[in-house]
């Protein structure tokens, strides 16, 4: 995970619907922010390791989202894909305060 410390208010909790996320564009590049079905938040690249498909229009489940293109499978707590599959996308810190979002970026 990136060391940031400087967190920016990306939107309301609200305005991610469980186990769906809501993208992000930062000068870095595209961040995906994730919530959970348990309501935990999580923040990653907005690209898939293998062939930079998409995560953001995965689907939630756990603490993972599949990528739409080919089905990887992406751990939101380390970034990093699941079972066979190797690679890992960059990890954002997130919070969440008085339902609001907050990203870390560097």
């Amino acid at each position: 995970m990136n060391n940031a410390k400087n967190f920016i208010d990306v939107g309301g909790l609200d305005d991610i619907p469980p186990l769906g996320a809501r993208v992000v564009a930062t000068a870095l590049g595209d961040i995906a922010i994730f919530r959970t079905g348990g309501g935990e938040v999580f923040a990653l690249r907005d690209q898939c390791p293998h062939k930079q498909g998409p995560l953001s229009q995965g689907i939630v489940h756990g603490n993972a989202v599949t990528c739409p293109l080919h089905g990887w499978t992406i751990s939101l707590e380390t970034g990093e894909a699941q079972g066979l599959d190797s690679g890992c996308t960059p990890r954002f810190a997130v919070k969440t305060e008085a339902g609001r979002v907050f990203l870390a970026l560097p």
